[in-house]
């Protein structure tokens, strides 16, 4: 089954909310489609990403499974441009 990861910018938090609730949520969010291969939270350029691996039955999926998790955290934070990679052979190709 193909790995898809959404990595999703984030940043104010809505008022009590912890950071350390963001990426569980996240995690959550798309546990509730698809299973989850791993997740994580990275600082690039000084801004807070959050990363969910997952796999799904193709594109199409991955794009509705990708959107739940940014519904999910837009509830909790703001969020910025996110985007879709499916892992092609060894290298990581964006899908939305």
């Amino acid at each position: 089954m193909p790995s898809f990861r959404v990595i999703i910018p984030v940043g104010l938090l809505r008022p009590d909310v912890a950071p350390t609730d963001i990426e569980p949520a996240a995690a959550a969010a798309v546990a509730e489609l698809t299973t989850v291969e791993a997740s994580s939270v990275d600082v690039v350029s000084r801004e807070a990403r959050i990363t969910v691996r997952f796999t799904a039955d193709g594109a199409h999926d991955a794009l509705r499974i990708a959107q739940h998790a940014v519904a999910v955290l837009g509830s909790l934070a703001d969020t910025g441009d996110w985007r879709l990679t499916e892992r092609v052979g060894g290298r990581w190709f964006r899908r939305a």
